[in-house]
Order: C-alpha cells, then sequence, then structure tokens
C-alpha cells in the first residue's frame, strides 16, 4: 500500500472514530421519514468507512448544495479536503479551531446519524399516544435524548407517523424545576400560540409556538418559570447542537416551517420525553381499553349516586383547591344527599400517558352533567395514576 493510500484510509479510519458512530445501513424494516440532511449526512459515512474519500467528498457537495448553511456538512468537507494531502488526528482538523465547537458539532452528527440509523420499528409507536379527540388532528412527540421530534396524525383515533425532525433542547438537560434552570421540562403539554417572524427577533427564526409549561401537575409540583416554545434558529444558522437552548425544542427553520403548517392553537398535544417508550399495536390497544375502561366506571359510578362506588376512583392524594380527599369526599357526600338523579356526558376523550418517572395519564374531556337541581357543561382534565395497581384520579379541574 503506497502513501497516499495508507492517508486516506487512516483518515478515514479517524473520522469514523472521532464521530463516535457506527455505520451500518439503517433498518429495511423502518419507515420513518428521510427528510433533512440525515441520508446524504449517513451516505457520507458509508463512504468513508468504505475508505472512498473522493465519493464521500461528493455526496459532501450534494449535502451542502441542499443544506448550504449546514455547518456539520462544512466541517466533514474540510476535512475530507485535508485528507488528500496529510492525515487528519481529529475530527475538525483545521488549526487552532475552537474545540467546544467541534464538541458540539460532533453531538450533533452523532445525534443524527443515531437517530437516522435506530428508528423504531414501523408498526410501533409512542406509548403516550393513547387517544387524540377527533378535534386533534396531529400530535407531536419529542424524544430528547435522540435530539428528535415526531409527528403523529390522527387516523381515526390511531396514531399515524409523519415526519421526524432534528432538535435542539436544554443545555442543562431535561425536567425542567424553575425559573432560569435552563432545562426542557418533561410532560404533557399543548401549543397554545402562534407568534409570527415579525413579532420574534432573528434569534427564534422563521416563528414560535409556545407550549403550556408549567401545566396543573408541575404547577402542585411546585415547577416553576415559562416561555418555553417550539420555535426556529438565526437566519445565519442551520441548526443548532443538541443541548443549545436555554429550555425550548428548537428545530430548524425549514422544518418549523413544514411542522407549523399542522399544529392547531390550543389543540395540538406537545409530549416531551427524555426517551420515548415504544408499544407494538397489541399492546397499545391493551393500554388504551384498560384505561379507557376506568374512565367509564368512573362515569357510571358517578351516576349511580353511590357514592363510596364513586370515590373508590380518587386517590388518597388526591386534591382539590385547599381540600384533601377527606375533606372533598365528604362535601361529595353531603351534595349527592341531595340529588334525586345525575347524568354524565363524557365526550371528545383526549388520553396521553405522561413520560415522566410516575405513571400517570392525562385524561382531557367534554363534561355534559346534568341532575335533578343543577347542569353545567365544561371541558374537564383529570390526571390519573396507578395506585397500588388499579388507576384513580389524583387531579381534576377545568381545562
Amino acid at each position: 500500500m503506497n502513501r497516499k493510500a495508507r492517508i486516506r484510509r487512516l483518515c478515514a479510519a479517524t473520522l469514523i472514530a472521532a464521530c463516535g458512530v457506527a455505520v451500518a445501513a439503517a433498518p429495511e424494516r423502518a419507515t420513518y421519514s428521510d427528510s433533512g440532511p440525515e441520508p446524504l449526512l449517513a451516505r457520507v459515512f458509508e463512504e468513508i468507512e468504505q475508505n472512498r474519500l473522493d465519493a464521500a467528498l461528493a455526496q459532501v457537495e450534494a449535502l451542502l448544495k441542499g443544506y448550504p448553511k449546514f455547518r456539520l456538512g462544512h466541517l466533514i468537507k474540510g476535512d475530507l479536503l485535508l485528507a488528500r494531502s496529510r492525515p487528519l488526528i481529529a475530527f475538525g482538523n483545521a488549526a487552532n479551531a475552537p474545540q467546544d465547537k467541534l464538541a458540539d458539532l460532533r453531538e450533533e452528527a452523532v445525534a443524527r446519524l443515531k437517530a437516522y440509523r435506530e428508528k423504531p420499528q414501523a408498526n410501533f409507536m409512542p406509548r403516550y399516544l393513547l387517544q387524540m379527540h377527533p378535534e386533534q388532528k396531529y400530535a407531536v412527540v419529542v424524544d430528547t435524548q435522540k435530539a428528535r421530534l415526531y409527528l403523529y396524525e390522527n387516523a381515526n383515533g390511531q396514531p399515524r407517523f409523519v415526519a421526524d425532525y432534528y432538535i435542539s433542547h436544554g443545555k442543562a438537560g431535561t425536567e425542567k424545576l424553575r425559573e432560569g434552570d435552563k432545562k426542557t421540562p418533561i410532560g404533557v403539554y399543548h401549543v397554545t400560540a402562534s407568534l409570527p417572524r415579525q413579532k420574534l427577533t432573528d434569534f427564534y427564526g422563521s416563528g414560535a409556538f409556545p407550549i403550556s409549561y408549567p401545566n396543573e401537575w408541575d404547577k402542585r409540583q411546585g415547577r416553576n418559570g415559562h416561555g418555553i416554545w417550539l420555535h426556529g434558529t438565526p437566519s445565519d444558522t442551520f441548526s443548532r447542537p443538541p443541548k443549545a437552548s436555554d429550555g425550548c425544542v428548537v428545530l430548524a427553520n425549514q422544518d418549523l416551517d413544514a411542522l407549523a403548517k399542522n399544529l392547531q392553537i390550543g389543540t395540538t398535544p406537545v409530549i416531551i420525553s427524555s426517551s420515548i417508550e415504544w408499544l407494538s399495536l397489541d399492546d397499545w390497544q391493551a393500554e388504551r381499553a384498560a384505561l379507557s375502561k376506568s374512565i367509564e366506571s368512573w362515569r357510571t359510578d358517578w351516576e349511580s349516586l353511590d357514592t363510596d362506588k364513586y370515590l373508590r376512583h380518587y386517590s388518597k392524594r388526591f386534591l382539590s383547591g385547599s381540600q384533601n380527599h377527606e375533606q372533598w369526599s365528604a362535601q361529595k357526600r353531603q351534595v349527592n344527599a341531595g340529588k334525586q338523579w345525575i347524568k354524565v356526558g363524557a365526550n371528545n376523550i383526549s388520553m396521553f400517558r405522561n413520560p415522566g418517572k410516575e405513571e400517570m395519564v392525562v385524561v382531557t374531556f367534554d363534561q355534559d352533567y346534568r341532575s335533578s337541581n343543577l347542569s353545567i357543561q365544561m371541558k374537564k382534565r383529570q390526571y390519573w395514576i396507578k395506585d397500588d395497581g388499579t388507576w384513580k384520579i389524583v387531579y381534576e379541574g377545568g381545562a
């Protein structure tokens, strides 16, 4: 092997090792989106692994033609050009290159390629999307560990994959607790507004979509802070490192623009997880059926005027305003004693499993309550937890 060939082989090994990514092909079974730069980026590294550096350079040129502001692509191109004349000793071989910036780009390369090659099976779905109500046309699920956002369509009540995008999240990780901790919250939220580019600084890119952090459960747990958004990147930036925001979820502008077409203000759920749990269709249907049965049992037991049966659906940890479970139960017994009959309708039910450590599902529905002396309609939200193996309500209130 001549010197030039040895240099090329050494360079290929260096680039692969420095990025810390395997180059096996993406599994055939996965049908997840190939939008974005990931497919071309994967081909670049496949060519490098095969020591075809000229072919890799051609792939990088194609990548940068489609994504001219993609800094990771420019870095790899620079390495490949240098590899023609001398061995590469590190990823990002330019003299005096800032090490923190190189580390950020390496993390981005790893995140993009791992997500591309470790896609969920096509017949699996996020555990969290147990039921979308008919008006919720789409749902968003974020996996911060993989730096990925997944978009699902409501296909007659069953989630159907639409697209996935690379994202950045909080510099200090996840599980936001307080204002300014630079963490991204974990939980079930909703899009609350749309802020157009014209009302924002360039930092937020092509727009922003605030979400409902802190939600009811966050507030009960003492979590605070505000201003958690889905938003874009500055005009001179294609993407940011995986951990780069002050807590927001950040997408490339073109990805945010594509996502924005499917977001419904006040309706679209945004579920943020540190690592998505995936279920087969059978397991998903079983979880959904079990919770639906508990909700229906709660509704019919309320109608029965058997207050003991009704109260068994509430956890001992249940709080209602300043009332604990015992005080609230006493009030319910007094109220029900004055009723001759009760009818309760629960329509347009949505059920989203919370990604946190505790087994919890957020249930929202349109409640139509009618009784012998009172009728009221409202949108209600409940938080159900597993209590000694049984689903019970730990919070309920208006939504």
